[in-house]
């Protein structure tokens, strides 16, 4: 503006010089023209100008929400969900473009802040999508907190939560890290989308499903009269002792894998699936070998396993997966040291531990099991709701939620014949079993909190001798000074004259161990009975004792009372 007012000045000035009258007129006429025409263009110059720019940002403008979404189509799985079936198509329609609006602005966020490393709070308070929609990403945000609480909250959430979409639990398998997917693996009835499925399984070797790289077991293959499920759980028996030594070299063979097939194969064999989770439990107590068994797909497997109404099924997961498990659980279950409660993750504060012992030919389940179910349907039907597998997992753990129930188990036969190695059985002694137990009870984290012991049988003789060797072992204190009381079941404190029997007839039964220790008035059973007593009255053990009143079937015309009353009812006199 300046310019153009010196300008007039200047051109004024020559006017006013030169010649007065119409030359001084008609100057002046031209400037006011020329100066039109000149600001005309200039100004149509810079509307054309910005028109052409704007015309050209449209047309290389990119729809960056579709290069988006088929970028994430290799990552996130996605399934359409269906309009209602009273919606009409309009409102179908819209409902259907709104999520997908929701879903591109969704991941547009998760690339600009880079959500598993900036706090999402910000970017999703103006985000127009459904609040389940946001509420997925900030539990999953919030499980990988430092805080260990957040974690654990938000884990318990995402389980609580029974409304998310398909697509939703299948975008969280593939994002939950390994911590998070055993946490939710160990929270009750959680969905199983959240577990990815296991991956492709490896081709069968030549040299039958048992072959870790080398020949397999030739002789098993010969054996051609021998059901195929009799062969395979024969080598699950050989596979649970390796696996407890030969962690690594399972793992490093494909040995997960391999399970995970027989697992898959043998659907209708629940005793075969007992054998491979176990096996996987025992590979479980190895740290380093963590990532390799979630890696295999097994999470998935064991979470299904938990929700069976089967006890011994779902104790067996359990233990597995409270080995998986180092977030909230920091004991380790050896094998045969089962939960039978709490099997999950709880709020519930354990005050106390009840530990159950069985005797010989007993089981860590059956031994405690309400009775022999009944061969008639029609009875059974009558009482299946009143019939329980396994009393201290369905009553005790029910009316004590504040304990944990613990059942032990340990290989036991009347004769060395029945043993699987009878020279191996030799060494099941009484004090062998108790140096063995102790060890795996005080991993377990027996002795941190008051116990209770019960036992039947040869496990009462069992728990006397773990309590004598704890008496003399610094490492022990605790679990002695915290027990608290023994419940005897029918415990041959003086032996019975049944292992009389197998000892006259030794030759022909080759009696094992346990029997043999158990003879009438055994002078080893007497002084193991005298050192108890010794003891139970100086930590001030409360002692109660049942006796068997009524004979016990063990045979279709044999009844007999297996441990007379005089021998169950004379520890604590």
């Amino acid at each position: 503006m300046s310019v153009t007012a010196l300008r007039l000045i200047q051109c004024r000035r020559l006017s006013t010089a030169g010649q007065p009258g119409v030359k001084k007129v008609f100057q002046w006429k031209a400037l006011r023209k020329a100066a039109k025409v000149t600001g005309a263009l200039i100004f149509g110059g810079c509307v054309f100008i910005s028109y052409e720019l704007v015309a050209l940002d449209k047309a290389v403008t990119l729809d960056t929400s579709a290069v988006l979404q088929e970028k994430y189509k290799s990552q996130v799985y996605l399934k359409a969900t269906p309009s209602d079936e009273n919606e009409n198509l309009t409102a179908g329609l819209t409902h259907k473009t709104r999520k997908e609006l929701h879903k591109a602005a969704r991941r547009l966020l998760e690339m600009s802040s880079r959500l598993f490393l900036q706090s999402l709070d910000e970017h999703f308070s103006h985000v127009d999508a459904d609040p389940h929609e946001v509420a997925l990403w900030v539990l999953l945000k919030r499980t990988q907190s430092a805080n260990k609480a957040i974690r654990l909250q938000a884990v318990q959430e995402l389980a609580d939560n029974h409304h998310w979409h398909d697509y939703q639990y299948q975008t969280a398998a593939q994002v939950i890290d390994q911590r998070t997917a055993v946490g939710l693996a160990r929270t009750p009835q959680v969905d199983l989308r959240f577990f990815r499925q296991p991956p492709a399984l490896p081709e069968m070797q030549e040299g039958g499903l048992w072959c870790f790289g080398g020949n397999g077991l030739p002789y098993a293959q010969s054996l051609t009269s021998v059901p195929s499920e009799k062969v395979e759980s024969f080598c699950l028996q050989a596979l649970v002792q390796h696996s407890k030594s030969h962690c690594d070299y399972i793992v490093s063979n494909g040995g997960l894998q391999l399970l995970q097939r027989v697992y898959q194969l043998r659907r209708d064999s629940p005793k075969i699936q007992r054998n491979i989770v176990r096996i996987i439990g025992n590979l479980a107590l190895n740290e380093g070998v963590h990532q390799a068994i979630i890696q295999s797909g097994w999470l998935s497997v064991l979470a299904e396993m938990m929700q069976s109404p089967h006890v011994m099924q779902a104790s067996h997961a359990a233990r597995a997966l409270a080995n998986l498990d180092r977030e909230t659980v920091e004991e380790k279950y050896q094998d045969g040291v089962y939960i039978l409660h709490p099997q999950t993750r709880g709020n519930q504060p354990i005050k106390a531990d009840v530990l159950f012992i069985h005797g010989i030919l007993g089981a860590a389940f059956k031994t405690w099991r309400q009775k022999d179910p009944s061969t008639s349907e029609e009875k059974e039907a009558e009482s299946k709701d009143d019939y329980t597998e396994c009393w201290p997992k369905s009553w005790l753990a029910a009316d004590c939620p504040n304990l944990r129930v613990l059942s032990v188990e340990y290989d036991s036969h009347l004769s060395d014949w029945m043993a699987k190695c009878p020279a191996e059985n030799q060494r099941k002694s009484l004090a062998y079993r108790s140096q063995e137990l102790l060890k795996k009870l005080k991993q377990a984290g027996v002795g941190e909190r008051p116990v209770v012991w019960v036992a039947h049988s040869m496990g009462g003789l069992l728990v006397k001798k773990m309590l004598l060797d704890a008496s003399g072992d610094p490492d022990m204190d605790g679990l002695l000074n915290n027990t608290k009381g023994i419940l005897f079941y029918s415990v041959p404190h003086h032996g019975t004259f049944m292992a009389e029997y197998s000892v006259n007839v030794r030759y022909l039964l080759f009696p094992s161990i346990e029997v043999r220790e158990l003879c009438k008035d055994s002078p080893a059973l007497l002084n193991l009975n005298e050192s108890f007593l010794n003891i139970a009255k100086e930590k001030d053990f409360k002692v109660l004792s049942f006796a068997e009143t009524l004979p016990t079937n063990i045979g279709p015309m044999i009844k007999i009372l297996v441990v007379p009353t005089q021998s169950a009812s004379r520890s604590h006199q």
